[in-house]
């Protein structure tokens, strides 16, 4: 917590982006401290990979990917936008992550 609101991670796939979006205002009003993903590389911002070797595409997605477990570090808990049940591998990981590190886990639609 800080200053006395709860702090949460997102975390699903970004082809969710309007879900992300509505979660986030959920939240807020909510009175938590919302993290996002910074980008939304499967829904709207595909000039980012535009004209990007392979290699620099790798280290992208690893720093990413690593730069989301950061942002799960300085939460209290995650909240999983899994729409129609997707969770994806990086997702999986964050999850295992959140876990690990004993934070809470919410999801937007129960799981099965």
């Amino acid at each position: 917590m800080v200053g006395g609101y709860k702090v949460i991670t997102l975390c699903g796939s970004t082809r969710f982006k309007n879900e992300f979006m509505e979660v986030q205002k959920r939240l807020t009003l909510q009175g938590c401290i919302v993290i996002s993903v910074g980008l939304f590389g499967h829904s709207g911002d595909q000039e980012v990979w535009e004209n990007m070797d392979e290699g620099t595409l790798t280290k992208t997605k690893e720093m990413l990917d690593d730069m989301h477990k950061r942002k799960i570090d300085m939460a209290d808990g995650i909240y999983v936008i899994n729409v129609g049940n997707y969770i994806g591998d990086s997702t999986r990981s964050e999850i295992e992550y959140a876990l690990k590190h004993g934070k809470t886990v919410e999801y937007l639609e129960s799981i099965e």
